[in-house]
């Protein structure tokens, strides 16, 4: 998702192919082609999918912003509300914070499929500690 050294470079994301695109002060966009790899066993996007992206880009969105001050983010909370099936495609996410407190930061991911048409909704707790010693 993010390139780096420090980055696992296989990780539930590229097995997926959930793209990150678009980063910025408290944003993140990103998608994921809907491809058999991603479906359930009925031929839907998985709910997992959409978890797994609102929980990575917001986490990959708290870093950015605070990765300068030697702290570990990490998903605390995922409530995702699946709306509208997707069965081919793409599926977009644009996540955004709104909540950037010292410990805890809250966002909101919107997912649409290429019409545009809400799919499903996600609120995401991101904790920021320091690192274990």
């Amino acid at each position: 998702m993010l390139p780096g050294e420090d980055f696992p470079k296989e990780t539930l994301h590229t097995t997926l192919g959930i793209e990150l695109t678009e980063h910025g002060d408290g944003f993140v966009k990103g998608f994921v082609p809907v491809t058999d790899r991603v479906k359930q066993e009925l031929g839907l996007v998985h709910g997992g999918v959409y978890a797994a992206m609102a929980e990575g880009f917001c986490s990959a969105g708290t870093w950015i912003a605070r990765q300068g001050e030697g702290m570990v983010v990490s998903g605390q909370q995922n409530d995702t509300s699946f709306l509208r099936p997707v069965t081919e495609g793409t599926v977009y996410a644009d996540c955004r914070a709104r909540h950037r407190g010292r410990t805890t930061w809250v966002w909101e991911c919107e997912f649409t499929n290429e019409e545009g048409k809400l799919c499903a909704l996600s609120r995401v707790t991101i904790a920021i500690r320091p690192p274990r010693a």
